[in-house]
């Protein structure tokens, strides 16, 4: 298992400048409601950071951010914004032990391959203090596969969704919100925000 497709990774490599500079965006819509659960100066863990915008926002608010993403052209985009360094890692490379406040994975666990769901989910756990937070958002609506960029999507249901995060019997409060929006490349599709307590 590892937590990612090389497909996938090879796209964000590629269009880091495309999809960062050319698609700009506000900042993701569940974060705001998502931090009022959180103490002031908690630790953020972000996977996926992308372009750095929610690190940005959560770094205005007073929290210690620690921005990540698994491709290096994306880390080097959002170092841009911050002006300081992000972490290059991948999700299977989280190996932290009771380390943050909250974990947020916006739009970047719908790309680990469905198997490697679970194991990513423990790492994430682990290294959440106890009572801390995890948010992450999934597309949902089709089989999981590629789209025309080559690029893989897990497309959980949201029985599957639930039952991934229940399958360890780790977390508490869960919450599943359906809505509508995009994705950058595509047309209105169905997501899943999904929110957990340790």
């Amino acid at each position: 298992m590892n937590g990612y497709d090389p497909q996938t990774l090879a796209f964000y490599q590629q269009n880091a400048d495309h999809y960062i500079d050319d698609h700009p965006r506000d900042v993701a819509d569940h974060i705001p409601a998502f931090l009022a659960l959180l103490s002031p100066g908690g630790t953020i863990l972000e996977l996926g950071c992308g372009g750095g915008i929610d690190a940005a926002y959560m770094t205005e608010r007073g929290f210690v951010v620690d921005a990540t993403d698994g491709v290096a052209e994306m880390a080097a985009k959002a170092e841009q914004r911050l002006k300081r360094p992000v972490r290059i890692m991948r999700h299977h490379e989280l190996d932290e032990r009771e380390r943050y406040d909250a974990v947020i994975a916006t739009a970047s666990l719908l790309h680990v391959p469905k198997q490697d769901l679970p194991d990513i989910l423990s790492r994430i756990w682990r290294s959440l203090k106890p009572g801390g937070w995890h948010v992450a958002t999934y597309k949902t609506g089709h089989a999981e596969g590629w789209d025309d960029h080559h690029r893989y999507y897990n497309y959980p249901s949201l029985e599957e969704l639930e039952a991934c995060y229940k399958q360890a019997g780790l977390w508490s409060g869960l919450e599943i919100r359906a809505s509508m929006g995009s994705g950058l490349f595509s047309g209105p599709c169905p997501w899943l925000t999904i929110q957990v307590q340790k």
